[in-house]
């Protein structure tokens, strides 16, 4: 990680610089690298203040933190981006799981059941479908566009589940449920 440290309004220390270094390079394990932080130590009348930006692979993360001990107010602004980068490394993490979770398509194999060795292994593909809300003759012109062999929709006039399947002669089958 390359670190940055700025001073304002006070002398800059050399063993201060090390300990932001030694501080910020713990949070290494939790960033994707290459990471740029830019730390900026001020004091204001009797406050010691330390902002830090942590730049790293289009996440940008913020801490400012004040205390009366400039070592103070460095552990906590450490500790503040710690917690965030794990809250944003949770995120990402539950945001991939449901995604996952809710794919278009999956393949769910069967349990296994006592086949002979020629026999191939099969698999369910699920599909998710969106119901459009459309007339019978919309949903054949959404077919035959399509090239599928069958559309589920919604009737505009029933509001019922419709199915219209293509056949290999070339007819339509409708398929209407009832609630």
């Amino acid at each position: 990680m390359n670190i940055s440290v700025t001073f304002r309004n006070t002398e800059a220390e050399e063993w201060l610089k090390e300990y932001v270094h030694r501080k910020l390079s713990k949070l290494d394990r939790y960033i994707d690298k290459p990471a740029d932080a830019q730390v900026t130590l001020s004091v204001e009348k009797f406050r010691n203040v330390v902002e830090v930006k942590l730049l790293s692979r289009g996440i940008q993360i913020n801490g400012k933190e004040e205390a009366k001990e400039m070592i103070l107010a460095v552990d906590m602004v450490t500790d503040k981006i710690e917690r965030q980068i794990k809250k944003h490394k949770d995120k990402i993490r539950t945001r991939k799981d449901s995604t996952i979770r809710a794919g278009t398509k999956r393949y769910v194999e069967e349990p296994p059941v006592e086949m002979a060795d020629d026999e191939p292994r099969r698999s369910v593909e699920v599909k998710k479908v969106i119901l459009r809300t459309m007339s019978a003759d919309e949903a054949m012109a959404e077919l035959e566009r399509s090239g599928d062999t069958f559309i589920i929709y919604r009737d505009s006039a029933s509001e019922n589940i419709h199915v219209i399947h293509h056949q290999n002669d070339g007819n339509y089958v409708l398929m209407e449920t009832s609630m």
